[in-house]
């Protein structure tokens, strides 16, 4: 028998050794998870014994974590904003670096405001959903060409409590949605060089779906063809918000520039990297 205390140093040394980026976090989540106990557990209640199955259960997730299997998928759940969202293999685990297009939209549209918002490329519903957590006057359609990355999040939208705010449909991109028009459209869109993948930690080329990495030679694809067809969908005076590789910005601007976005501009992440390109659709337009 241990303690939750030593189990989570032990734990921490386990995956220091084993090279692991935040082990300390690391092994906190995944001995929260084992035991069944919040973070304030573990500091209030330091010395309370784990049972034989609870460090059964914990040494199989460190086990698996030192092959490198992201503890999102250990656990089958990720925190975003201020959700918390079930995460398969099936779909990309969410990224704090994507919360900066959460943070644009809730800046652009008051608590109080009724709009509708598209997310191109949905996967496990963590944009999507996490504004439309915040904004009970909105209604949102999810996009993804994976039937299995939508079922996770019809399941993250139910879960939520949103899903009758929450339409979900399997496309390519903006293809079946007609003459639809929304007030906000955001998309975090594959990115990554076809070449580079084989470059990227284990973590995200061995386990994350190759369909939600994959950019093209360039890595600009996606964009490519979105730029115009979100200028398509959005209203005048409409926002968009794209998530983009921290080197795509100048690229990723002339391309919604060249379709017609106005006031187009990059936003930087908390590590002051380029991270999204945002603007608006021209309101003079038709």
């Amino acid at each position: 028998m241990t303690t939750l205390v030593k189990t989570w140093k032990a734990g921490r040394e386990r995956l220091e050794t084993g090279g692991i980026d935040q082990p300390v976090i690391d092994s906190r989540l995944m001995l929260e998870a084992a035991a069944g106990v919040s973070r304030v557990d573990i500091i209030t209640d330091p010395h309370r014994l784990l049972s034989g199955e609870q460090m059964a259960t914990f040494d199989s997730y460190i086990e698996r974590r030192l092959r490198r299997e992201p503890v999102s998928h250990i656990l089958g759940r990720k925190g975003f904003w201020k959700i918390m969202l079930s995460v398969t293999p099936q779909v990309l685990t969410p990224r704090p670096d994507t919360e900066v297009i959460v943070d644009e939209a809730l800046k652009a549209f008051p608590e109080a405001m009724a709009f509708n918002m598209l997310d191109l490329g949905v996967g496990s519903g963590a944009i999507l959903l996490a504004i439309l957590a915040e904004r009970p006057a909105a209604k949102g359609l999810g996009v993804d060409i994976s039937e299995e990355a939508l079922a996770v999040a019809r399941e993250n939208a139910a879960n939520l409590d949103l899903n009758n705010r929450v339409a979900l449909l399997r496309g390519d991109w903006t293809a079946g949605l007609g003459d639809e028009t929304f007030d906000l459209v955001v998309s975090n869109p594959p990115y990554i060089a076809t070449e580079e993948i084989e470059t990227l930690d284990p973590e995200v080329k061995d386990h994350e779906p190759r369909l939600a990495l994959d950019g093209g030679p360039d890595g600009l694809d996606p964009y490519r063809l979105l730029a115009p067809e979100i200028l398509r969908v959005l209203k005048p005076g409409g926002l968009f918000a794209v998530e983009i590789g921290h080197t795509q910005a100048q690229a990723v601007e002339i391309l919604f520039r060249e379709a017609g976005g106005a006031q187009v501009r990059t936003i930087k992440d908390l590590a002051l990297r380029d991270r999204v390109v945002a603007g608006v659709k021209n309101p003079l337009e038709t």
